[in-house]
Order: C-alpha cells, then structure tokens, then sequence
C-alpha cells in the first residue's frame, strides 16, 4: 500500500507562563475529515531532529502528529551536562512541565484536520516520563507509548484518574532505567487499575530507537546503544497498538 504524501512544517505556540514553544507539526497531505492526533515528547536533548522525524513517519502512517518543545524556543543541545540541567530544572517544577505538554497537546487537538477525541501521546526517554505523567493526570488520551521511557512518577497513578491504555518499550540491558523500576511500574499500574502492556527487548540499551544514540554515547560517556532490531520491532508494536485503539 502506498503511503500518504505529508506536508510538515514549525508550530509556535505559547505555554500558560508566557513562553514560547517551537513545535514540529507532521500531517498527510490530503486529509478526509479528520484524522487521530499524535503528540512526541522528545529524549533530554530537546526538539532534535529525531522527534521530527517520528512526527513525519506517523504522518506517512495517516496520523497527525506534534514534535512539542517543552524546554522553550526549540532549545536543543547534543551535550549530556547541558541536556540533564535542562531536565533537571524541569523535574523540579511538575506544575510547569505538566503545562508545557498540556500545550502541546491543546494545540494539536485544536488543528482542524485532527479529531480531538483520538488523541495520544507517545515519547523517548525523558519524553517517555513526560507522556507517562500526562497519563498520570488524566489527560483525554487513548493510549500512551514510552520508548526507553523514565518510569518513576512523580506522584504514583490513581485508581481511576488514568483515562489512557499505556504500551512500555523497555529495554533489558537499560542501565538508566532498571527492570527494577519497570516492576516497580507494574505495581504502581496494578494498583491503579491501569491497562497496559510491557515488551522488553533483549540486549537493547537505554535509547535503542535513536540511530545517533551510539555518537551520543560515545561524546558524552552515557551508556546508550541504538539496536535497529528492537527500534524496528517497538515501532510496528506502536503501529499496531495505534490501529487497535483508534478504531
């Protein structure tokens, strides 16, 4: 089957502070009615090119799609220190990050090709956690999807609150992010009541799916591997996982 031609372009828009966001906006090219909408939170090192790239690729697969900038002005750095500060900075303010992805999330549901009742959320590393924690609250999302997602919540899911069906693409050999704290994922989910479900991938590192993971790993002294077989297989779980829940 022949894929959809896309159009893609930069989206600005501004979080409740008052600072501006530089998104990355992927559609089809022709659009009948309106299509499902997907948001990509981006890994620590901000709004690179990879996240655009899946944006794009989810556009060729009939969806809308936003790359969101959560750090501001699309900042992007391929330096670790910088990256964790950024994070960091983040981490300790829930409040904020929470708002900044909300906008993103807003922004896109309000595009006229996207039905804003087929919305979800799908995101890399530290943008695993971000679309994790947009779960968490309760956001109107059909499904979540961490790629080497950041599992630890800063405040534990609730019985109830979570309106989303969550896929985690986990790998084994992931040193930032154990399988102890993968379990500790599954007890925070059953307790909640949660639906979802966890595939782990033998041998793949933390930011399997990122082509340039093994140049940042090797700049930065990170333990990182980009697995082709594992980034192959989590992205047609994604894909199928999307079909299903889209109906």
């Amino acid at each position: 089957m022949t894929q959809p031609a896309i159009v893609s372009r930069e989206l600005r828009y501004t979080s409740p502070e008052g600072t501006t966001l530089v998104g990355h906006l992927a559609l089809p090219k022709e659009v009948k009615g309106t299509v499902p909408g997907i948001v990509i939170c981006p890994e620590w090192w901000g709004l690179t090119p990879y996240p655009k790239q899946r944006a794009e690729e989810l556009a060729s697969q009939g969806y809308a799609a936003l790359a969101i900038d959560v750090y501001g002005n699309g900042k992007v750095t391929d330096q670790a220190s910088q990256a964790n500060e950024w994070m960091s900075d983040l981490l300790a303010d829930q409040e904020l990050l929470m708002q900044r992805a909300k906008a993103g999330l807003d922004i896109l549901a309000a595009q006229p090709e996207v039905d804003e009742t087929r919305m979800a959320a799908i995101g890399f590393c530290f943008g695993g956690k971000i679309a994790l924690d947009m779960a968490r609250e309760g956001y109107d999302l059909k499904g979540v999807v961490s790629f080497h997602g950041n599992l630890s919540p800063k405040l534990p899911a609730k019985a109830g609150q979570v309106k989303a069906e969550l896929l985690i693409e986990h790998g084994a050999e992931d040193s930032m992010v154990s399988m102890e704290s993968l379990e500790q994922f599954r007890q925070e989910m059953d307790a909640a009541q949660v639906r979802y479900h966890v595939d782990v991938y033998p041998g793949a590192k933390h930011g399997f799916t990122n082509p340039v993971a093994d140049d940042r790993a090797r700049v930065n002294g990170i333990d990182l591997g980009f697995n082709a077989q594992a980034a192959e297989q989590s992205s047609q779980a994604m894909l199928a996982f999307f079909e299903r829940i889209f109906k």
